[in-house]
């Protein structure tokens, strides 16, 4: 039987070397589980740079697995343009697990797509979309995240901003024990929901006025409830904002639109949060 299966594979390997056609995952199901194939078409951002005006492009994808995932989904398209004689569409992805941030897709007029509650665009999947859809991908439109290229942004301005303060400043060394500062679990958990922030700037993606609040209040508010993090609160606070505001980002007018797609389920009380901080700051000057 191993003899069998390990021929089964290489003579599936070598017929695929050899043919003009796409590959596809095969995914495996029982009987009841079946996947079914869906056709439907590809609207898809194409532009050169930040300056460059941009323009939609258009794919027929057929027989798609509604079992395979948006990014597999795209790397079937870009084997087919590529395969065509076409430029390959451009987008960033890295874990496709929902960890790292940068699979950031505008998919029919919402940041990662109609994904499940908590999701990112690398754990949305075809059986979301039904057979003769029209499926629009844009990059994140912001003043604060130009284009790269199709739909890669560069989302660097939300690094500058963990730069501008969004750390603890420390004495190295032995470490302390762990128990050497008492943290209340209340604390502690409210401190690693808000670190569960990945940086992926859907939030900023959904906002009308283009805000990054909820990414730099997620950043204050992990430091703000630690001990560790009190003594450059007020310092944190001011300098964040300030780089927020120069970086060309909007303020908050309490839309809700960011909670609503934030796939790690950030909240917007972290925002009242950030708002305490800073006006405590300010008042202390």
């Amino acid at each position: 039987m191993a003899m069998a299966g390990g021929m089964s594979c290489s003579t599936s390997a070598s017929a695929h070397a050899g043919s003009s056609k796409p590959y596809r995952p095969q995914h495996h199901k029982t009987v009841t589980e079946m996947a079914k194939n869906i056709s439907f078409t590809v609207k898809y951002w194409k532009q050169n740079g930040p300056k460059d005006k941009g323009h939609f492009d258009t794919h027929q994808m057929k027989d798609i697995p509604d079992d395979t995932s948006f990014l597999e989904m795209l790397d079937i398209l870009n084997e087919e343009l590529i395969n065509e004689g076409k430029e390959p569409f451009v987008f960033d992805h890295d874990c496709r697990e929902g960890i790292c941030g940068m699979c950031s897709l505008y998919i029919n007029g919402t940041p990662h797509g109609k994904t499940e509650r908590g999701a990112t665009t690398c754990q949305l999947y075809m059986r979301r979309f039904n057979d003769g859809d029209v499926i629009t991908v844009e990059p994140w439109r912001s003043a604060g995240f130009p284009v790269i290229k199709d739909c890669m942004v560069d989302r660097g301005a939300f690094d500058k901003i963990i730069q501008a303060g969004g750390y603890t400043s420390i004495r190295t060394g032995q470490a302390q024990d762990a128990n050497a500062i008492l943290i209340s679990k209340e604390a502690a958990d409210e401190a690693m929901d808000c670190a569960t922030c990945i940086g992926c700037g859907a939030c900023v993606a959904a906002c009308k006025n283009g805000s990054a609040m909820l990414f730099v209040s997620s950043k204050v508010s992990q430091l703000a409830l630690l001990p560790q993090g009190r003594p450059e609160a007020a310092k944190r606070a001011k300098a964040m904002i300030a780089k927020m505001d120069e970086l060309g980002f909007g303020n908050c007018t309490n839309t809700r639109a960011c909670e609503a797609v934030c796939p790690k389920n950030e909240t917007i009380a972290n925002i009242a949060r950030l708002n305490r901080e800073f006006i405590s700051a300010k008042l202390s000057d």
